[in-house]
C-alpha cells in the first residue's frame, strides 16, 4: 500500500523517533517510528526517493534529539537562541545524510524483499553510525543504541557488539514489527524473539561495593555558565568548591572536580603576566588546604602553549590535572577530541574574516592531546580520562595498553540545556557497560554521577543543584569482549548482516 505524503510522514516519524532518547525515554515510539520509516523507504518508487525518504527521517530525528545545542549559543558570545536553532537545523541537514545512505543502500539490496531489506538496514546502520563517529572529526551524539538503556538486559549486549551493534538490534526489532504487520510470520518471529528476550530479561541487581575500594568525593558546585568566567567571581566559585570538598575523616580519597573547574593555571614556567597575580604555587597551596594526607585531587584546568621565540601564548589545552596532598602535580591529560566551532575554529583566518570568530572567541585555538591515556594515582589506582563529550565515542575512551581502574569524565554540561545532560549521562553509561569500567562524572551544574561497570547509576546529583557524592569507587570488571576488540566487533556484525542479506537475495533468485 502506497502512503500518501511519504516525505512528510518520514520527517514526522524521524522527529518522534528521537523521543526515545533521554530525558523522555519513550522507546516504544522509537521502535514504532523506525518500523514505519522502513516501510516508507521500501515503498519508494526510485533510489532517489528512497534516499530522500531516509534523509527527511534523519532531519526530523536529529533536529529533535539535538535541540539542546540551541541553548549553547546563548552562552557563546551572548548569541541569540534563534541563531542556535538555525545551527541545529544546519547540523541536522548534514547528519541526516547518514541514515539516507543506509536507506539508499538497503533499498538497492532489498527491493521487494523485506527480510533482505531489514538485515541490510541493520548492518548499514552500524556502518553509518561508525562513519558518523569520525568523518569531519566525528559527532556521534545519541547513537540509536542508547535508546536501549531502559530495556532490561538489552544494553548489556554492547559488551559483545558495542553501542553500534546495539543500534542494529533495535533496527532488527523494529523490522520484526514491520514484518509482523505484513503477516510474514516466519521472518518476523526470530527478530521479535531476540528483541523481546533481551528487553524482558531483568537487569542484574547492583552488588555491594567492596570496602577495600578507594573512597571518592564527587563535587558539583552548581556554578552556571554565566558565572563561570565572570571577573571577580573567582574566589566565590572557589569557595563553593571548597565548601563541598572539606570533610572530617582522614582516610585517603580521590576528589573529583568538574571540567575547567578553576580559571587559574597550575603549571609553572609561564611569563608572569599570564598568572594575573595568582602564581601556580599559591593556587596549588590553596587547593592543598582542602586535602588530607594521601588525598588526590583530579580537576579540570587550562594549560597554555607558548612560542618560545616570542614568549607569547599561541594555543591552549583543555586539561585535567591530578595533584597530591603535597601540592605536587602528578599527572595531566589533554583533551583529544575537541569541539569544532567551540574549542577551535577550522580555517580561522577565513572564517574570522567573515565574522564567525564569535563561534570560538579568543586569539588562538585549543590544541588536541594525543588520545586516551591512564593517569597513575599511586595507591588509589589508575584513572582513565575523557573530558566532556569525548565520552560519546565508543571504542575510543580507554588506553588498551594501560587499562585503568575507572574512567573519569569531567564535563561542563551547563551549556547543554535540559535535554543535553541526561543524554550525555546515558552515553557515559554505555561506555561503562562496553568497557566493564566504572565511570565517574563531575559537572558544574549536573548531572554528576557514580556509574558502576554494569552501567547502573549508584549515586547522582540532579541538574541545577549543588551537592557532593561520598562513596567507594565501584569495582572494575575483567576486560569485556568489546574492551579487547573495540569496534571490530560491530563492524564484523555489520559484515555478517550484509553478507546474509546478499545470500538470501541470491538464493531467492
Amino acid at each position: 500500500m502506497i502512503a500518501r505524503h511519504p516525505y512528510a510522514i518520514s520527517l514526522f516519524a524521524g522527529g518522534l523517533s528521537a523521543t526515545g532518547f533521554a530525558p523522555l525515554n519513550l522507546w516504544p515510539l522509537t521502535i514504532l517510528m523506525l518500523a514505519l520509516w522502513m516501510a516508507l523507504v521500501m515503498q519508494a518508487q526510485s533510489r532517489k526517493a528512497a534516499f530522500f525518504t531516509g534523509w527527511l527521517f534523519g532531519v526530523g530525528h536529529f533536529i529533535i534529539g539535538l535541540n539542546w545545542i540551541a541553548k549553547a549559543f546563548t552562552f557563546q558570545a551572548a548569541m541569540p537562541e534563534w541563531l542556535g536553532y538555525i545551527a541545529v537545523v544546519l547540523l541536522s541537514l548534514y547528519l541526516a545524510v547518514y541514515p539516507a545512505l543506509a536507506a539508499l543502500a538497503a533499498y538497492w539490496l532489498g527491493r521487494n524483499r523485506p527480510a533482505v531489506f531489514i538485515l541490510a538496514m541493520a548492518g548499514l546502520w552500524i556502518i553509518t553510525e561508525w562513519l558518523r563517529s569520525w568523518v569531519f572529526s566525528g559527532f556521534i551524539w545519541n547513537p540509536l543504541g542508547s535508546v536501549a538503556l531502559p530495556l532490561g538486559q538489552m544494553a548489556g549486549a554492547s559488551i559483545f557488539v558495542g553501542s553500534y551493534g546495539l543500534s542494529a538490534i533495535l533496527i532488527a526489532g523494529a523490522g520484526g514489527l514491520w514484518l509482523l504487520c505484513l503477516k510474514k510470520w516466519r521472518a518476523a518471529l526470530p527478530l521479535l524473539l531476540i528483541f523481546a528476550g533481551l528487553s524482558l530479561l531483568p537487569q542484574p541487581r547492583p552488588g555491594e561495593i567492596s570496602a577495600d575500594q578507594p573512597q571518592i568525593t564527587v563535587v558539583q558546585p552548581n556554578i552556571g555558565q554565566q558565572d563561570k568566567w565572570k571577573a571577580g567571581y573567582e574566589e566565590q566559585n572557589l569557595a563553593k568548591l571548597a565548601e563541598l570538598t572539606l570533610r572530617e575523616d582522614d582516610d585517603p580519597r580521590i576528589i573529583f572536580w568538574p571540567e575547567a573547574a578553576i580559571p587559574d593555571y597550575l603549571e609553572t614556567g609561564y611569563p608572569a603576566r599570564y598568572y594575573y597575580g595568582r602564581p601556580p604555587e599559591f593556587v596549588r597551596q590553596q587547593l592543598g588546604m582542602l586535602m588530607k594526607p594521601g588525598d588526590v585531587l583530579v580537576l579540570g584546568a587550562l594549560k597554555l602553549e607558548f612560542d618560545a621565540a616570542e614568549g607569547r601564548a599561541v594555543g591552549a589545552r583543555n586539561s585535567v590535572f591530578a595533584m597530591d596532598s603535597g601540592h605536587q602535580l602528578i599527572g595531566r591529560y589533554d583533551k583529544s577530541h575537541l569541539v569544532p566551532y567551540g574549542e577551535y575554529l577550522p580555517m580561522r583566518p577565513l572564517l574570522s574574516a567573515i565574522g564567525l570568530s564569535r563561534l570560538a572567541p579568543g586569539d588562538f585555538d585549543f590544541w588536541p592531546g594525543p588520545g586516551a591515556r591512564s593517569l597513575d594515582l599511586g595507591a588509589l589506582g589508575k584513572a582513565g580520562l575523557q573530558v566532556c563529550y569525548e565520552i560519546i565515542f565508543s571504542g575510543q575512551v580507554v588506553d588498551r595498553d594501560n587499562r585503568p581502574d575507572f574512567i573519569f569524565n569531567p564535563s561542563n554540561d551547563a551549556w547543554f540545556g535540559s535535554w543535553g545532560p541526561p543524554q550525555h549521562l546515558a552515553q557515559a553509561r554505555l561506555r561503562a557497560i562496553e568497557e566493564g569500567l566504572p565511570v565517574i562524572r563531575s559537572t558544574p551544574t549536573g548531572i554528576s554521577a557514580v556509574i558502576d561497570a554494569d552501567g547502573a547509576i549508584r549515586a547522582s546529583v540532579p541538574m541545577g543543584q549543588a551537592g557532593r557524592i561520598d562513596s567507594r569507587l565501584p569495582q572494575a570488571k575483567a576486560p569485556t569482549l568489546f574492551a579487547r576488540h573495540g569496534n571490530l566487533l560491530p563492524l564484523g556484525l555489520a559484515l555478517i548482516l550484509l553478507l546474509s542479506s546478499i545470500a538470501i537475495r541470491v538464493r531467492a533468485r
